[in-house]
């Protein structure tokens, strides 16, 4: 048996059983107790190996897969509840794309069950948006900026943004800012891309995990891994999501 046979095994017994001894009693059959007269010695003897009906496991493993089973429903429950686009009745295609992101952001993870990234996703992959908006301030100013928004979601609660209350706008202290009135201009590495604001074709972005570039120039390619994808939306002048999938292992 491999490795990944082993672990299904024990991830069944871990699953049926509440505790290790109630695996070890199933073990036992009415014999085994007729004639050993202790059902202490019974789980002994079942838990050494040398009595029993079925998969020998060890406490150690059958306690250490129960926890990390645990760990993983519990981990999974807490994704669920602060995903902040679940159940919001979302109009705007711009908000739509963000909430289909909005998971595999917050974990570092693609879906295998999102159809928009059949062409690239990969299981256990890496994906990471960034979002750009231009439009106008609440001082009628235009302006357009770059959002690492795995970054944004982790400072930052978009309840607001999904439930319509405010509208998402880049800062001075995203990717990238600039206002068009002032020609104020701001660029910030994050905790996933690096900016390469010198490079004389234009900005781009390095991501930090696999050092691939992201090219926002709309009249070039993104990338490797990556898309460029325009949002017919009704809250913004323009916005544009880029989603690049890291393809090295973690």
């Amino acid at each position: 048996m491999d490795q990944d046979e082993g672990l299904t095994a024990v991830d069944n017994i871990v699953t049926q059983f509440n505790t290790y001894e109630d695996f070890l009693d199933s073990q036992i059959t009415t014999v085994d107790l007729y004639y050993l007269e202790d059902e202490g010695l019974a789980r002994q003897l079942v838990e050494l190996g040398y009595r029993g009906t079925g998969e020998v496991v060890k406490r150690e493993d059958f306690e250490a897969r129960k926890a990390a089973i645990e760990i993983a429903r519990l981990a999974e429950r807490t994704q669920k509840k602060t995903l902040t686009s679940a159940g919001k009745d979302l109009q705007d295609n711009f908000l739509k794309a963000l909430a289909v992101r909005e998971e595999d952001n917050r974990n570092g993870k693609v879906s295998v069950n999102q159809q928009e990234f059949d062409a690239v996703h990969t299981l256990k992959k890496q994906l990471a948006t960034v979002i750009f908006i231009r439009d106008r301030n609440s001082h009628g100013q235009e302006i357009s900026g770059y959002i690492d928004y795995a970054h944004r979601l982790k400072i930052e609660d978009f309840e607001v943004y999904f439930s319509g209350k405010k509208r998402l706008l880049p800062k001075p202290a995203d990717m990238s800012f600039y206002n068009w009135d002032s020609h104020i201009a701001v660029w910030n590495s994050t905790p996933n891309y690096q900016v390469i604001a010198d490079n004389p074709e234009g900005l781009l972005f390095k991501y930090k995990r696999d050092r691939k570039i992201l090219n926002v120039d709309p009249k070039v390619s993104p990338g490797d891994n990556s898309t460029r994808t325009p949002i017919q939306t009704e809250l913004y002048i323009q916005a544009v999501i880029f989603d690049h999938i890291s393809r090295r292992k973690t």
